[in-house]
């Protein structure tokens, strides 16, 4: 292949038009990343000003950020593993809603039809513990005797995983007596080993119903039920003692004789000779106007050796069924009298044209027992400090038949023959 040359002087054609005119002033643009992408380089820049003007060397500066960065991480991480378990429990209840029991047989029915009773409808059952009791009539006597022996695996009702379990006591229809054991803290395997006795006539049995409840003991609020036992007194055999373990069942929510529940505090001053009634509140009390309401005051009366003695009484609430008092009334009574004493608090509805209603009772004292008696206890036991605690209100026949008060006691000086002239 021929070697072309030309001279310097006189360019090929091809080149004429670039070698007539020479570049004189050649500059060379260095190669960045701002030739590539404009905003990259702004962002940089930024973030480099951005770092110079914090008064801190640059890689503590660095170091910063990152550790904020693994911790945001590791928050993110933790927010999503909790999404993930609280979304598997909402299946795991889903799936297990429905409960059927293991199914002997391969007969189609057993299979597409199950009991009735294996069915659960949608709602867990809530177990709530059992109960040992014992049931024992004498026929002489017409007495039957209730005995509430331990409890087991309660349901917890307290935030620390326990309960201050008691038993409630009494017979329907009648319930014109009411006992209850006494309270045992922090735990859910109580002994009572208590017997109550009822006074019932052998041929009332048969429609009779005993109720054994379970509460929850709460001093400043409401005690809460945590279930109940409901034995139909017909199909007993009385010739020997019964004596046997029962779970407990959902308390019955439209049972009457629901009166309502009482707040109030009590203190006892011994040097002074002082006894200090405070009604502070009652809740849920049992309507009796026509209008589904009352006009609710509370009596406080004491009864000294089973004899009414003094009483006072507070101001009316119209229309209401959860009235508020606060109202305080102070007794004289000493030392030796207090031992002797029955506190009696009634609730009553107060009607312009009629007699007032009692709406219920309670009473406290050395005569009481479960939680009247601990209330008056407490009291006897911190002399000088209000002990307040809430009571569900009795009928006025059951306190009425326990107390069975006599006429007013005469105040010494208005005893006869008293050596007054």
């Amino acid at each position: 292949m021929p070697t072309l040359y030309y001279n310097s002087t006189h360019p090929p054609p091809f080149l004429a038009s670039t070698w007539a005119s020479p570049v004189t002033n050649f500059t060379t643009v260095p190669y960045t990343n701002a030739t590539v992408n404009p905003i990259l380089a702004q962002i940089e820049s930024g973030l480099n000003g951005f770092l110079d003007r914090i008064p801190m060397p640059r890689w503590f500066t660095v170091l910063l950020f990152a550790v904020a960065g693994v911790v945001v991480i590791v928050i993110i991480i933790c927010i999503c593993v909790k999404c993930c378990r609280r979304v598997k429990k909402k299946q795991k209840k889903t799936s297990e809603k429905i409960n059927l029991k293991a199914v002997n047989g391969s007969s189609t029915t057993a299979l597409v039809q199950p009991d009735v009773a294996d069915l659960d409808y949608g709602s867990a059952k809530t177990y709530r513990g059992k109960l040992l009791y014992s049931l024992e009539y004498n026929a002489a006597q017409s007495e039957l005797t209730v005995g509430v022996k331990q409890g087991d695996s309660l349901k917890a009702m307290d935030l620390g995983g326990s309960s201050d379990p008691y038993v409630r006591v009494y017979i329907c229809p009648d319930r014109s007596k009411t006992c209850e054991t006494k309270v045992f803290k922090s735990t859910l395997k109580p002994v009572f080993n208590e017997q109550f006795t009822f006074q019932m006539t052998k041929a009332s049995l048969p429609e009779s119903t005993v109720v054994m409840q379970v509460f929850d003991f709460n001093r400043f609020s409401k005690h809460s039920i945590i279930g109940e036992i409901r034995l139909q007194l017909e199909n007993f055999d009385w010739n020997h003692v019964l004596e046997e373990w029962q779970d407990l069942t959902e308390p019955s929510k439209s049972e009457e004789g629901d009166l309502g529940d009482i707040c109030f505090s009590l203190r006892y001053v011994p040097t002074a000779d002082k006894l200090t009634v405070v009604i502070l509140e009652a809740k849920n009390l049992k309507p009796m106007d026509i209008g589904g309401s009352s006009d609710p005051y509370v009596k406080v009366q004491l009864s000294l050796d089973k004899k009414k003695w003094k009483k006072r009484k507070t101001t009316i609430k119209k229309k209401t069924l959860a009235p508020y008092y606060n109202e305080s009334f102070t007794f004289t009574v000493t030392f030796e009298q207090i031992k002797r004493v029955n506190l009696v608090i009634s609730v009553w509805d107060y009607d312009t044209m009629t007699r007032d209603d009692a709406i219920g009772k309670i009473y406290l004292g050395c005569d009481a027992s479960g939680n009247q008696l601990r209330h008056w206890a407490d009291m006897l036991s911190n002399p000088r400090r209000p002990v307040a605690q809430w009571h569900s209100l009795l009928s006025a026949q059951q306190v009425n038949s326990t107390l069975n008060l006599k006429r007013k006691t005469p105040l010494p000086d208005k005893l006869p023959f008293n050596g007054r002239r």
